[in-house]
């Protein structure tokens, strides 16, 4: 062997070692919150960044709803919806951070609420979280079949929609079953994927496209059939930009399979928005300058009739439909990854619960495969709720409405609890946390959350807010008739403390 293979060997060797005896010791701070290690721990930073990343996934969210917000509020809304929604998202995502920090297990939401306020908020936190996953992989799997029929060059007739959603759902159920590491590999490849299409879509419309002058970038203007005053509709509007930011919790769902969770994870979160507040705003203000005419992009249709989404309809009419088809091909791709994404979050946050005995059959749900490290019972159970959350909503904006909503309730619990009880927790702050500025931080989030959240109910998407009250009043009654039992909890300690736990705290789930 020459002195160069010699010396790689050595140093592939030596990085295993590292790698190693990290996870031994993230597995020994595991055993310290009273759970064992589970899951395949080999998430570097990276790709516990581009879980979230790819959740949220700008070539998702911002793309097919770019109709509803360019109706609601115009090029206007394009140009200062989006960063709006971005900085009251990054109050959110700092005010989780400190918490993921201080307590990086599965359960994330409902863990710290757990510890803050007990087994009623965790209840809450737990299962609007999954409503929120649920809705998210449901709009996420629909929006993508919206795109890639007509790219294939199929109607959109509603019977063929579903059938490609399905068939969407399915492709992702059955890798996150099959392997976690593949799982962890797309996901990087993801934010290739991602970075990859917003550049080449971008450069495309910047290179060949006819462009609107500046200021029609500040053009405020309505196409909806809503009768209100412009300001209420740029604020419905903010649903385009505000269902793009969720699911950055994901990184949080992931930390048993991250190394170094106590900062990595914190960081995956916070990262996931700032990256995606700067590459979504240099999209969304591209596709809005290059929009030849509003009402023409939004009366779009195919061949057979169907609505076309507006954002292939500008690229079409700019492109031309072979380019165009060429490039939101990457587009389609990466909605894929982010449903993909998305199924690995809500598996981890059903087996969480049920590992803590949270969820009927809990003995089912939190099974994990020896050979495959998957909860793949815990996977088809996902597959099987966005299946039927799509049938029920019956329009687009309903269940991102449902999401979106679903999601913030589940983030505002803890940050809530957090905040209020601030004194009692700071001893067990992580390594990444927010000083001095995390009671002003989670103030903010609470806003921001309180207002986003009445304004996703508002009309047109009363059916969501009727969702969200029907998904509650269930819980309540739920979790009132089902009797007194167990949840464990972790054991949240100070993180200098390194005296093992070997079982989970518990108390009445009640």
């Amino acid at each position: 062997m020459s002195e160069p293979e010699g010396q790689a060997r050595t140093e592939t060797l030596l990085h295993k070692h590292l790698d190693d005896s990290a996870a031994q010791r993230d597995a020994k701070d595991l055993a310290r919150l009273g759970y064992a290690q589970e899951f395949l721990r080999g998430m570097g930073g990276f790709s516990n960044f581009a879980i979230s990343f790819s959740i949220i996934s700008i070539l998702t969210g911002a793309v097919t709803l770019f109709d509803y917000g360019l109706s609601m509020g115009g090029p206007l809304e394009m140009t200062l919806g989006w960063p709006v929604a971005t900085v009251g998202t990054l109050f959110v995502a700092l005010s989780m951070a400190e918490l993921c920090s201080a307590l990086p297990t599965s359960g994330g939401m409902y863990h710290w609420a757990a510890e803050l306020g007990g087994p009623m908020w965790a209840w809450f936190a737990a299962w609007l979280n999954i409503v929120g996953l649920v809705a998210a992989i449901a709009g996420i799997d629909y929006g993508c079949a919206q795109f890639l029929i007509p790219i294939l060059g199929l109607q959109s007739r509603t019977s063929s929609l579903l059938l490609v959603y399905t068939l969407l759902l399915l492709s992702q159920g059955v890798i996150n079953h099959y392997s976690a590491s593949m799982v962890a590999w797309l996901s990087d490849f993801s934010v290739v994927v991602h970075i990859l299409g917003v550049t080449v879509l971008v450069g495309a419309l910047w290179i060949f496209a006819p462009k609107q002058p500046l200021h029609f970038l500040l053009q405020a203007s309505s196409s909806t059939p809503i009768h209100a005053p412009y300001a209420w509709l740029f604020v419905l509007g903010l649903l385009q930009a505000q269902w793009t930011y969720t699911g950055f919790d994901g990184s949080a769902h992931v930390a048993e399979e991250t190394l170094d969770p106590r900062r990595q994870a914190p960081w995956g979160m916070v990262m996931s928005v700032v990256v995606s507040g700067v590459f979504g705003y240099v999209l969304i203000l591209s596709l809005t300058s290059a929009i030849p005419n509003i009402a023409l992009v939004l009366r779009a249709r195919d061949a057979g009739g169907n609505p076309t989404p507006a954002v292939l309809a500008i690229v079409e009419m700019a492109l031309g439909n072979h380019a165009a088809v060429a490039v939101l091909g990457l587009t389609v791709l990466a909605m894929w990854f982010c449903g993909l994404a998305a199924f690995t979050s809500v598996s981890r946050t059903f087996f969480a619960l049920a590992r803590d005995n949270g969820m009927p059959l809990s003995h089912i749900w939190s099974r994990v495969s020896v050979t495959r490290k998957t909860p793949a019972a815990a996977i088809w159970l996902a597959a099987a709720f966005a299946f039927l959350a799509m049938v029920y909503s019956d329009a687009y904006s309903v269940v991102t409405s449902i999401s979106v909503v679903g999601f913030y309730l589940s983030y505002i619990i803890p940050i809530y609890l957090g905040w209020r009880r601030k004194d009692s927790w700071k001893l067990k702050r992580g390594p990444w946390q927010l000083g001095n500025a995390s009671n002003a931080i989670n103030c903010l989030a609470i806003l921001w959350t309180l207002f986003i959240c009445a304004v996703m109910v508002m009309p047109p998407n009363v059916r969501a807010g009727e969702g969200i009250a029907v998904v509650i009043g269930v819980l309540l009654i739920f979790h009132l008739v089902s009797g007194k039992h167990r949840i464990h909890k972790p054991n949240w300690v100070d993180v200098a403390d390194a005296e093992p736990v070997t079982s989970p705290g518990h108390e009445e789930f009640k």
